[in-house]
C-alpha cells in the first residue's frame, strides 16, 4: 500500500471543511429556526436566557458538522481507492448487500439500531427534554427555572433508562449470534491476501503455459 500523497492529503482536507461547512450551515438553520419558532410559540421558552437559547442551537450544529464532515472525508478516501484497494472494498460491499438482503424485518431493524445507538440515546434526551418541558411548563405554580431543572432532571433519568435497555439489547443480540464476525475494514491484510491470491492465479497460469509449450515442442 502506498502512503497518501500531499495532494491527496490537502483533498481529503478540504473534502472534510466542506462537510463541516454544510453541516454548520444545515443544522444551524434548522436550530436557529426551531428557536425562533419556538420563542414565538411559547412564553416559557421566550423568558428562557440568551445563552441557554445559545446552547440549544449549539447542540444541534454541533453534531451535524460533525457527522458531515466525516462523510465528506469518507467519500474522498472511497473515491481514492483503485486496484487491489477497490477490489477489496467492491468485495465487501457486495457481502455487506448480501447479507442485509437476506435480513429480516426484525434483524434489519436491530442491525439499524445497533448501528446507530449513539444517535437514537442523543435524539431520545433531544425529544424525552422536549417532551417534559412541554408537560412540565403547564405547571402554573413552579418558577422558570424551577421547570427547567425538571425538564432535564426528566431528560436525564429517560436518557439513562435508554442507555440501560440499549446495553440489554446489544448484549442479548451479540449472546443469539453463534459466532462473532470481524468487523470487514479496508486493512493492509486484506490487499495483501488478494494480491497473494493473484499471484498464485498468475503462477498457476505460467506453468500452465509453459506445459503446453512443452508438450507441442514434443509433437
Amino acid at each position: 500500500m502506498k502512503l497518501a500523497s500531499p495532494e491527496q492529503i490537502a483533498g481529503h482536507t478540504n473534502a472534510t471543511r466542506r462537510g463541516a461547512l454544510e453541516g454548520t450551515v444545515v443544522a444551524g438553520s434548522v436550530a436557529t429556526l426551531g428557536s425562533m419558532w419556538a420563542t414565538r410559540r411559547y412564553t416559557y421558552f421566550r423568558q428562557l436566557p440568551p445563552s441557554l437559547k445559545l446552547l440549544g442551537i449549539l447542540l444541534v450544529t454541533a453534531p451535524g458538522l460533525t457527522i458531515q464532515a466525516e462523510r465528506r472525508g469518507l467519500e474522498y478516501d472511497k473515491s481514492q481507492w483503485e486496484g487491489d484497494g477497490m477490489q477489496v472494498i467492491q468485495a465487501q460491499e457486495a457481502q455487506e448487500t448480501t447479507e442485509w438482503e437476506s435480513m429480516s424485518t426484525g434483524d434489519k431493524i436491530g442491525a439499524w439500531a445497533s448501528r446507530h445507538e449513539y444517535s437514537i440515546i442523543i435524539a431520545g434526551w433531544a425529544l424525552s427534554l422536549a417532551a417534559a418541558g412541554g408537560i412540565i411548563s403547564r405547571n402554573p405554580y413552579q418558577s422558570t427555572s424551577q421547570k427547567i431543572v425538571q425538564a432535564r432532571m426528566w431528560a436525564q433519568g429517560l436518557s439513562v433508562g435508554m442507555i440501560i435497555a440499549a446495553a440489554a439489547f446489544k448484549t442479548n443480540r451479540n449472546l443469539g449470534e453463534k459466532a462473532s464476525r470481524p468487523s470487514a475494514d479496508h486493512s493492509w491484510m486484506d490487499i495483501v491476501a488478494q494480491q497473494q491470491q493473484q499471484q498464485e492465479s498468475r503462477l498457476a497460469l505460467e506453468a500452465l503455459e509453459a506445459h503446453r509449450a512443452k508438450a507441442r515442442a514434443l509433437h
